[in-house]
């Protein structure tokens, strides 16, 4: 059956939305793969939301995307067909595998501050006690000092504090059927659970439109009930992120092991 166009979706460049006006130009951004089986659509949100936000670009500078081996092991490898299929040329994407989350962390930093990447991926696994609010905050600091772009991906993980920009959580979704019941496009579910400026609470439900290259969506966000002025307060402490802030171990290189 036809879609009415009173339910129709919007569609929407990544870009011109909400969103990309919540992934600061350069910062730590975290997405949580809201359950064990949501981690390939949490990380297809990041790279869909990596390549609308450079959208524009002459020259696209080149994404590198840090993996965790347990990462790898539970989800597989990156799929140079699937990263064509979200608008992402394979050849932008640098690849690093790393055997623990101390490793894609210190690989992760590095990458954070060279300023030739447009965006940096870490993608974690479990628990990854090395990933605290001090190692938080060091990435954070090197993402702002270079203008990179820092995802931090989290699989089989609850959010946790941290000196993140932003904090999402994102889930596959039932995706509408096509007409004569054929499988709909593929369909998220994205929730903004922390904004450093009391943003947290919205709501998208997006399908990815293959054959336009972006997202669409069926339901404008939502925002959140309370007032804003009596919103409750970020989930975690608030890090200041002031280059001026004394931090004795800011000038320290590496992470350390609990």
């Amino acid at each position: 059956m036809p879609v009415s166009r009173r339910n129709a979706p919007r569609i929407i460049d990544v870009d011109d939305t909400a969103i990309s006006s919540l992934l600061a130009a350069s910062g730590l951004h975290e997405v949580y793969a809201a359950r064990d089986c949501d981690g390939v659509s949490a990380a297809a949100f990041v790279l869909a939301a990596a390549k609308g936000l450079a959208t524009g670009a002459q020259k696209p500078s080149p994404l590198l995307w840090v993996r965790q081996h347990p990462a790898q092991l539970e989800h597989g490898a990156i799929y140079a067909p699937g990263l064509v299929e979200l608008g992402i040329d394979p050849a932008r994407v640098i690849a690093v595998s790393a055997r623990t989350a101390l490793d894609a962390l210190q690989a992760g930093l590095e990458a954070a501050r060279c300023r030739a990447l447009a965006h940096v991926i870490i993608e974690l696994h479990g628990k990854a006690a090395a990933y605290d609010l001090t190692a938080s905050r060091r990435l954070a600091l090197a993402a702002q000092g270079s203008g990179v772009r820092l995802f931090m991906l989290r699989n089989a993980m609850t959010p946790i504090a941290s000196a993140a920009e932003t904090r999402w959580q994102v889930k596959a979704a039932a995706s509408s059927a096509l007409p004569a019941q054929a499988p709909g496009q593929p369909a998220f579910e994205i929730e903004l659970l922390r904004h450093r400026r009391g943003r947290q609470g919205q709501r998208w439900h997006m399908e990815w439109n293959r054959d336009a290259g972006t997202f669409t969506y069926r339901n404008p966000p939502d925002h959140p009930r309370r007032n804003p002025s009596h919103a409750p307060p970020l989930h975690g402490p608030v890090v200041s992120l002031s280059s001026s802030r004394t931090d004795p171990q800011a000038a320290e290189p590496r992470f350390r092991k609990a």
